[in-house]
C-alpha cells in the first residue's frame, strides 16, 4: 500500500480541494482509495462523538467503511488545547499512528495534513512525524505565491529528507502559468523536486454562496432570498469616499460588499454595480429605500451584529478553506484536479 501525506508548508494552500479531485480520481481508475485526517481542527459532535467535519464530509463521498472515529482520530479543540497545557491529554501521537497503521486494505491511503507540516507539535505529533514513521510520501500542495513559495518547497526538501515527493501549485494566476512552466520547474528539477502539476485559479472554487455566507456570520437576511443561492467571488469594505467606492465597486465583479448600516451612500453605489449581497454590520437597519431597492434588483441584504472588523475576519477564514462541500464544487474539484495535474506521473 502507498501512503501519500497531502500537506502544505502554509496555511489554505487548497489541500482539501487537491485531496478531494484526487480521491475520486483514483477510484475512477480502479485502485481502492482510503482516508484519514489524523490531526483534525473542525470540531464536529455526532452522538457523544466529536470528530473532524473534513473527515465526515471525506468518508461521506469517498464511501469508505470504517468508522468516523478511525478516519478522524483526533480532534483539537480550545478544551483540547486547555487540557493538554495542564498535563491532562497525553499520548496523542501513538493514538495517531495506531490510526494511520490500522488502515491496510487500500492500494492507496491518503493521510489529510493540517494547515501546515508544523502544526499539532504541541501534542507530540506534526507531519513530519507522521510522513517518518508511518514510511509516507510527502505530495506539497502550495498556493503560489512567487518566490516564498519556492523558498518553502526548497526548505520542506531538507525538513522531509527525501521523503518529498513532488509539489502542485495551486490559486495559480493566468499571468504567473509562462513564468512558473519556464523558469520555476526547471530550477526545481535541478534541485530534484518534482512539479505534478499547477492548478489555475478557479473562480466557481474560489466563491462562497450568499446563502453559506448568511450562515458562517450567523447573520439576519432582510430581503431578496431568491438571491441567496449566487456566489460571491470577491469582496469589498465599504468604508471609503462615495466616489471612491463606485469606482471601485465596478471595477470588482460578483462582490458582497460589507459595510455599515449608516452608510446608504455606498449602499446605493453598490445596488447600481455587481453586487451579490450587502452586509450591514453592528446589528442595525437600513432605511426602507434601500430595501426597496435591493428587493427589486434581487441582491440580499444581511444584517450582523458583528464590527466590520470582525465580520472580515471570519470571511477570509472560510474563504481561505475553500467550500467544497457543495455538490458543483465537488465536480468541477474532480475536473480541474483531472485536467492539471499528471496523476499517473504522481503514483
Amino acid at each position: 500500500m502507498k501512503r501519500l501525506y497531502i500537506g502544505s508548508m502554509s496555511p489554505f494552500s487548497g489541500k482539501s480541494l487537491f485531496t478531494l479531485g484526487l480521491g475520486l480520481l483514483l477510484k475512477e481508475m480502479g485502485y481502492r482509495v482510503g482516508y484519514i485526517k489524523p490531526i483534525g481542527n473542525e470540531p464536529l459532535q455526532i452522538d457523544s462523538k466529536v470528530v473532524d467535519g473534513d473527515a465526515q464530509f471525506f468518508k461521506d463521498v469517498l464511501e469508505l467503511e470504517e468508522p468516523i472515529e478511525s478516519i478522524s482520530p483526533f480532534v483539537e479543540s480550545l478544551d483540547v488545547l486547555n487540557r493538554t497545557l495542564s498535563g491532562k491529554v497525553r499520548s496523542v501521537d501513538r493514538k495517531v499512528l495506531k490510526a494511520i497503521n490500522s488502515m491496510k486494505n487500500y492500494d492507496i491511503l491518503l493521510i489529510a495534513g493540517t494547515r501546515d507540516i508544523f502544526e499539532g507539535s504541541l501534542y507530540g505529533i506534526n507531519g513530519i512525524r507522521i510522513i517518518r514513521d508511518v514510511d509516507a510520501r510527502a505530495v506539497l500542495v502550495e498556493r503560489w505565491n512567487n518566490e516564498d513559495t519556492i523558498d518553502d518547497i526548497c526548505a520542506a526538501k531538507d525538513i522531509l529528507q527525501g521523503r518529498l515527493h513532488g509539489v502542485v501549485f495551486n490559486h495559480v494566476r493566468e499571468e504567473a502559468l509562462d513564468f512558473i512552466r519556464n523558469r520555476v520547474i526547471p530550477y526545481l528539477k535541478r534541485k530534484g523536486i518534482e512539479v505534478f502539476g499547477m492548478i489555475p485559479y478557479d473562480r466557481v472554487l474560489g466563491s462562497i454562496t450568499v446563502r453559506a455566507l448568511v450562515d458562517v456570520l450567523g447573520g439576519r437576511v432582510l430581503c431578496a432570498e431568491e438571491g441567496l443561492d449566487k456566489l460571491v467571488e470577491n469582496f469589498s469594505v465599504g468604508a471609503m469616499d462615495v466616489n471612491n467606492a463606485l469606482r471601485y465597486f465596478r471595477a470588482t465583479p460578483n462582490k458582497a460588499v460589507i459595510t455599515g448600516a449608516h452608510r446608504s451612500d455606498i449602499q446605493l453605489a453598490a445596488l447600481e454595480t455587481s453586487t451579490r449581497c450587502i452586509v450591514l454590520t453592528g446589528g442595525l437597519l437600513p432605511n426602507d429605500v434601500i430595501i426597496g431597492k435591493a428587493r427589486l434588483k434581487g441582491i440580499p441584504i444581511i444584517s450582523v451584529k458583528e464590527d466590520t472588523f470582525t465580520v472580515v475576519d471570519k470571511i477570509e477564514k472560510v474563504m481561505g478553506k475553500f467550500r467544497i462541500r457543495e455538490e458543483e464544487k465537488i465536480k468541477r474539484a474532480v475536473d480541474v484536479v483531472r485536467n492539471n495535474v499528471n496523476i499517473k506521473k504522481l503514483i
